[in-house]
This record gives C-alpha cells, sequence and structure tokens, in this order.
C-alpha cells in the first residue's frame, strides 16, 4: 500500500471514529426517546455504515481551519442522521422495498414498517435540533440549518426521492436521470462539504469551491453505485444488487451504457479536482476521496 493510500485509509478511519464516538454521545443523551424508537435509531445509526459524508464535513473543516472543530463534529453527526433517516425510508416497501442495507436487514425487517417510518422522522428532527442545541455560536447554527434543511427537503433530496418514484418503468433522458441523481445524492454531498467549510469559518470562495466539489464527488458516486447495482454483489454492496434493473429504474448504464457512464464518473472526477484546485496540497486527502470513490467502477 501506498503512502497516500495509507494516510488516507487512516484519516478515514479517524473520521469514522469521530463520527460514530459523537453518535453515540448523543445516543446516550437521548433519555426522553420511547425504549423501541431508541432501540432504532441505534440499530440504524450503528450500522457499519462508510460515512462518507460525515467524513467530508469533518475534511472540509480541517481544510479551512487546519483542525476539526465541535461544531464541526456536530454538523457531521447531523449529516449522518439525516442520511441514515433517509436510508430507512428508501428501504421501506412504498419507497424501494429493500429488504438488506449496510449489510444487514433493513430497519423496517428488523422491526416493523411503523417502526421504521417513526424512526427515520425522529432522526431527521433530531439532526436539526443537536444543530439548535449544541452548536456554540447562533449564527453558525442558522447557517448549517439552512443548508442542511435545503440539501435534504422538497428541492433538494426528497424533490430527487419523488422524481424516482416517478420515473419507474418510464423511459428518462440523461438529463431527467442528472435532476434526479443531483437532487436525491449530489446536494447532500455538498451540502456536507459546505456545512464543514461554515463550521470552520471559511470564506464565501472557500465555500463555492467545496459546494462545486461535494456535488461532482456526489454525482460520480451515485453513477458508481448504478454500475455496481450492475455489476456488483450483494455483499459487496451492503444492499440487495440487481434491484434497480428489476424495479425499472432509471440509471446511468439503462441510459447511457457502461463505457460512457465510467466516462462521465472520470469527468465529473476531474471537475471536483479542479474544484479545490486553489486549495493546494492540503487538499490532498478529498483528492484521494475522489480517486477512491472513481475505483469503485473499475
Amino acid at each position: 500500500m501506498s503512502e497516500t493510500n495509507s494516510d488516507f485509509d487512516s484519516q478515514l478511519r479517524r473520521n469514522i471514529e469521530v463520527v460514530n464516538n459523537i453518535l453515540d454521545r448523543l445516543l446516550s443523551e437521548q433519555s426522553g426517546v420511547e425504549p423501541r424508537l431508541k432501540k432504532a435509531f441505534t440499530y440504524t445509526l450503528k450500522s457499519p455504515g462508510k460515512r462518507v459524508r460525515s467524513a467530508l464535513t469533518l475534511w472540509s473543516c480541517e481544510l479551512v481551519s487546519g483542525k476539526i472543530n465541535a461544531n464541526a463534529e456536530i454538523a457531521a453527526a447531523a449529516v449522518e442522521m439525516v442520511h441514515t433517516y433517509s436510508l430507512v425510508h428508501d428501504d421501506l416497501p412504498s419507497m424501494d422495498d429493500d429488504d438488506l442495507r449496510r449489510g444487514q436487514p433493513t430497519c423496517h425487517k428488523a422491526f416493523d414498517e411503523a417502526t421504521a417510518i417513526l424512526a427515520g422522522d425522529g432522526l431527521l428532527t433530531l439532526a436539526f435540533e443537536i444543530l439548535a442545541e449544541r452548536v456554540d455560536s447562533p449564527k453558525i447554527a442558522v447557517q448549517l440549518i439552512c443548508e442542511l434543511a435545503k440539501a435534504a427537503g422538497g428541492s433538494g433530496m426528497i424533490a430527487g426521492q419523488m422524481a424516482d418514484l416517478q420515473a419507474e418503468n418510464v423511459e428518462s433522458t440523461e438529463e431527467q436521470l442528472k435532476i434526479i441523481h443531483t437532487n436525491k445524492t449530489a446536494k447532500m454531498f455538498g451540502c456536507a462539504a459546505v456545512m464543514g467549510a461554515i463550521a470552520g469559518g471559511a470564506g464565501q470562495s472557500q465555500i463555492e469551491c467545496l459546494g462545486t466539489y461535494g456535488l461532482k464527488v456526489g454525482l460520480g458516486f451515485q453513477i458508481a453505485d448504478d454500475i455496481l447495482d450492475v455489476c456488483g454483489c450483494s455483499e459487496q454492496l451492503g444492499k440487495t444488487a440487481g434491484k434497480d434493473v428489476k424495479a425499472g429504474k432509471s440509471t446511468y448504464p439503462s441510459i447511457i451504457g457502461m463505457e460512457k457512464s465510467r466516462q462521465l464518473a472520470k469527468i465529473l472526477a476531474d471537475e471536483a479536482l479542479e474544484a479545490i484546485a486553489s486549495f493546494g496540497s492540503k487538499a490532498d486527502l478529498l483528492r484521494k476521496l475522489v480517486t477512491t470513490l472513481l475505483e469503485r467502477i473499475r
């Protein structure tokens, strides 16, 4: 393993540990939550996820300020809560109807559908609660809440999920698919990067660069997921492989083909790298994140 890969892997493990620790602490402090609901919170949040979005929040803060601060840790936890809520709801029978997530039974399979719905609702609202209560600057808290609400809401992730459902068994264009995945996936990556930058006290130009980087990485990440759904296995994915095709979903390989999908992922990777060029060598970990995600499609 090269020194660059080793450093990246160790830094990613560090960030995963930071996020897991803050999530553990926050969950332990939720004394008023109904016991079965809290059990569902714990089950979904502590499942072995990649933590890419929350790691991006921490790295963005560290990039602009030289260190990870407490506000970035809370922001990363909030991002992870919203992402996890989205997975719980995405897996429901009325949505994508999946039995496997992160290598274990989905929340509605481990508990029941009603509990899964409420657990998702609870994690979503808890994310905004911790931002409001635990970020030490009211101004920064409002900025973080606004960014997360826009990315996750009716003009962001929820809009993407709605469009994704409407596109099932319907012939879509590449442009329509880009709109779906930009909203459903990429905006949360952009938000994660921006929230870290805000927590680190970044200037507007830095925030814009990292937001663009996150969007490009997020869309490339989704293309990689589409490709892996075709050529990967359930054990590799941690979810049911081949399900998108069976459900009649629009994916990049189904619309533009496998080779062009790989080419588009490479273009997005290059654009992501260009967006952070001004940071110089300080952004090497974010550059390695781009190449790591691209390697998932090879």
